[in-house]
């Protein structure tokens, strides 16, 4: 069973930088399809960025640029740099994994990801 935390989030003005961090159980991010969600009040969870095999990522056109996705293999940690932060990137941010190829990861929704943390808080006022 694969366990995620989140951290790191918190309230952030317009133009501020955040780092999520997400903690993981046994051996998960060598072999797993890692990503970033999000959902804001009212909206569907979208997807952030993901990472397969520790180098080929994907990120929203909404972010790029200005988030960045990695992780510590030797830690089992998933991080997300955000910068340039704006009011609209305003979500509960969720860490999640699956162990499927990786044809099912860079780019996949959440439908696809098996295992979630329960979230992280991001307000960014203006």
């Amino acid at each position: 069973q694969v366990q995620l935390v989140e951290s790191g989030g918190g309230s952030v003005q317009a133009g501020g930088s955040l780092r999520l961090s997400c903690a993981g159980s046994g051996n998960t991010y060598s072999s797993y399809c890692m990503g970033w969600f999000r959902q804001a009040p009212g909206k569907e969870r979208e997807g952030v960025a993901t990472l397969w095999g520790g180098a080929s990522t994907y990120y929203a056109d909404s972010v790029k640029g200005r988030f960045t996705i990695s992780q510590d293999n030797a830690n089992d940690i998933l991080y997300l740099q955000m910068n340039t932060l704006k009011p609209a990137d305003t979500a509960m941010y969720y860490c999640a994994a699956h162990s499927g190829p990786g044809s099912l990861c860079l780019a996949s929704g959440p439908e696809y990801f098996v295992y979630w943390g329960l979230g992280t808080q991001v307000p960014v006022s203006s």
